[in-house]
């Protein structure tokens, strides 16, 4: 009788502490919800995504808000978001990390050895330069204006209606031309490069990568992508192009055009330069759930396992999430972004507490993800500030992500405690 009590005890704790390690810490996701329901009613957007995992366990997993401002339909938390420069990390840097692994690249090498026609400006910069912005490339190129006459209409061979050359619908009635990436590659190769290289975040180089990675691997971008990280790892939300996969209603909508589509943009890629790449770009395109985004940047955070597969190198991670020319005052590392150099609570996207070791990228839709292996904390928000229009500041002039992300290590460190 008394080894029955016994077991009986024993097992109703093991129940309890089941239970207890179940369920939320209430304190933070009181604290969280604070936060974002200060952020809804400022409307700085109309629903996001909230996850954060510690030592690889999910911590804090919630959905707020809507899609819209009509209220119509509830934000879940599989709902699939525009990644937006995430992809810059997720996307273009995995696939490079990859083929630097496996000798195809060098980082000091001159990019033009890789890809042809880009001149001697251009071709010249290095991989290493490119990936931590101290390239001098130009930051930006506005492609949609580009191909505007002055009357408003387009000019020939780059949007219209659909045809056998115009092929790719980006929206019911504009179709981009079939060869519309040499015009990029053209714009790009004309832009100018700054003589003495400063730390200036560029895009342009991440459109050039998917013709390094198909010419380097015989298969498209996407296609790489699939096959070596997001397959294995089972992130079947992560992708390019998710109306290809996906119902629209599962994707959240992100901005109303009136810069180029002159539309509501939903389901296909918000950047107006991913776009013109046909969805499938290195500066922009992907789409992911957080839980899928979670399997990758997991990943990262256990030195290239997961799940007892290794997918990459602990020294390539090291490299890659380390900062390149700290000395020139620029943080960033090889495609990763990294915490101020100096923190300045109203410049940065994270808490003051992320580590230097840490490293993430933010998203112009208002997407971040961060990981700092010193802590073991993860850290993903999922959102668009730019729903209805880009005008919108008010995610930044609250600091809701920075905000969030600092209830988490303190969180943690209470955890710790205990």
């Amino acid at each position: 009788m008394i080894f029955f009590k016994e077991v009986l005890f024993a097992l109703l704790f093991i129940f309890f502490v089941a239970l207890s390690t179940a369920q939320p810490n209430k304190s933070l996701e009181k604290d969280v919800d604070r936060v974002i329901l200060d952020a809804l009613r400022a409307k700085s957007f109309p629903g996001c995504v909230v996850y954060a995992s510690w030592r690889d366990s999910v911590i804090f997993h919630k959905s707020y808000g809507f899609h819209t401002y009509d209220s119509l339909i509830t934000v879940r938390s599989g709902d699939l978001y525009d990644l937006a420069s995430i992809t810059k990390v997720t996307g273009a840097t995995l696939a490079l990390m990859k083929l630097y692994e496996d000798g195809y690249i060098h980082l000091d090498d001159p990019i033009g050895r890789y890809i042809s026609g880009l001149g001697k400006k251009v071709g010249a910069v290095t991989f290493r330069a490119c990936l931590s912005h101290q390239a001098g490339l130009h930051p930006w190129i506005p492609f949609y204006q580009k191909i505007k006459r002055k009357n408003g209409r387009f000019k020939p061979n780059t949007v219209g209606p659909k045809s056998k050359d115009f092929d790719f619908a980006m929206t019911d009635s504009l179709y981009l031309h079939k060869d519309f990436y040499q015009r990029i590659k053209k714009w790009i190769r004309r832009s100018e490069v700054t003589k003495d290289p400063v730390y200036q975040y560029s895009g342009l180089f991440f459109y050039l990568v998917p013709e390094l990675v198909e010419t380097l691997s015989g298969v498209t971008l996407d296609q790489f992508l699939n096959k070596h990280f997001f397959n294995p790892l089972g992130a079947e939300t992560v992708v390019f192009n998710p109306l290809a996969q996906f119902d629209q209603s599962r994707i959240v909508p992100t901005e109303n055009d009136t810069y180029f589509r002159m539309e509501q943009i939903h389901g296909m890629v918000h950047d107006e330069g991913a776009i013109t790449m046909r969805g499938i770009s290195g500066n922009a395109g992907l789409f992911g759930n957080a839980a899928d985004l979670t399997r990758i940047w997991q990943m990262f955070l256990n030195g290239g396992t997961y799940e007892d597969r290794r997918y990459l190198k602990p020294e390539t991670l090291a490299l890659f999430t380390t900062a390149q020319f700290p000395n020139l005052k620029n943080r960033r590392g090889l495609g990763f972004d990294k915490p101020l150099l100096e923190y300045d609570s109203v410049k940065s996207s994270v808490a003051k507490s992320a580590s230097y070791l840490s490293y993430g990228h933010s998203g112009f839709t208002g997407t971040l993800v961060w990981a700092d292996p010193a802590h073991e904390l993860l850290f993903i928000f999922l959102s668009y500030r730019v729903h209805p229009t880009r005008e919108n500041r008010a995610l930044y002039e609250l600091n809701v992500r920075p905000t969030i992300h600092q209830l988490l290590y303190e969180s943690i460190y209470q955890k710790k405690e205990e």
